[in-house]
């Protein structure tokens, strides 16, 4: 079986969020869970996607599922968008590709320039109280602070502004604390004139990521957060990681449409 290394949420190699994709031959149930662990612990980046092709006239054409080394995921934006990515530079789909996931059905569609586009369920953000000694864990005093709810299963944490957070060092073992997954830390862009709205940065100790390079699900909540406060459904966040990226946003309703670029740097054969 081919094997891929995908950068997504850019235009360039070795930036962005790397991401495995691994094609499965047939229209078949996917191998047993302990074999899709070992390979995304051996692939050993954020997430490794799993896509097989399902029978024609369902809801879906392909199913997936994405792996952290750690344990499954219920929704992930990058290696979705890495896969989709890798179907469209190999003919093995064309058009819009509905993906059948554990969040729903999930359609991403690559655009003749080669961008993806991913249609994925907003988060519903809920105002939480700050948890007493967030601010001690992550070395930063919160704003405001929110649920994400379960797709998502991170506290979003807006912070003071964007030096803040480039500046942050958390107490990753402390984080786990307080959320599902982990922390979104986020606050508005200092100069909006670089190109993009807001900043964030995402820590998930709770699956095996000490930081994520770039997050397409945080987005599903962080589109909604800044898109009440700046007064416009389409924004572009930068996450602000040492890879960094940038996820174009346009909030509608209870949809998010999550936007970027991806690049293929390493095809292998797989001979597990």
């Amino acid at each position: 079986m081919r094997i891929r290394i995908v950068d997504a949420f850019t235009d360039r190699p070795f930036a962005g969020n790397p991401a495995g994709v691994l094609l499965l031959d047939r229209a078949s149930p996917f191998p047993d869970d302990a074999w899709l662990r070992n390979v995304a612990l051996e692939v050993n980046h954020a997430e490794t996607a799993f896509a097989h092709p399902l029978p024609a006239g369902g809801e879906a054409d392909w199913a997936l599922r994405w792996f952290t080394p750690a344990a499954e995921v219920a929704l992930c934006g990058h290696a979705t968008l890495a896969t989709a990515h890798v179907l469209a530079t190999t003919g093995a789909a064309h058009g819009p590709v509905r993906f059948a996931t554990k969040s729903g059905v999930l359609v991403a569609t690559v655009l003749d320039d080669g961008s993806v586009t991913l249609d994925f369920p907003t988060a519903p953000l809920t105002a939480v109280e700050i948890p007493p000694g967030v601010a001690g864990a992550l070395g930063a005093e919160p704003l405001t602070t929110h649920d994400t709810g379960p797709n998502v299963g991170d506290l979003l944490v807006e912070l003071a502004d964007e030096k803040t957070v480039l500046g942050l060092a958390p107490d990753l073992a402390a984080l786990g604390r307080y959320s599902e997954r982990g922390i979104i830390a986020t606050a508005r862009a200092e100069d909006p004139s670089r190109g993009y709205d807001f900043v964030s940065r995402c820590f998930f100790p709770n699956i095996g990521i000490a930081e994520d390079p770039v997050t397409g699900s945080a987005h599903t909540a962080l589109a909604p957060f800044w898109s009440q406060r700046l007064g416009r459904t389409g924004l572009t966040g930068l996450q602000a990681s040492a890879r960094s990226g940038r996820v174009r946003t346009e909030l509608r309703g209870d949809r998010t449409l999550l936007s970027g670029r991806a690049v293929t740097v390493i095809e292998g054969e797989l001979f597990a």
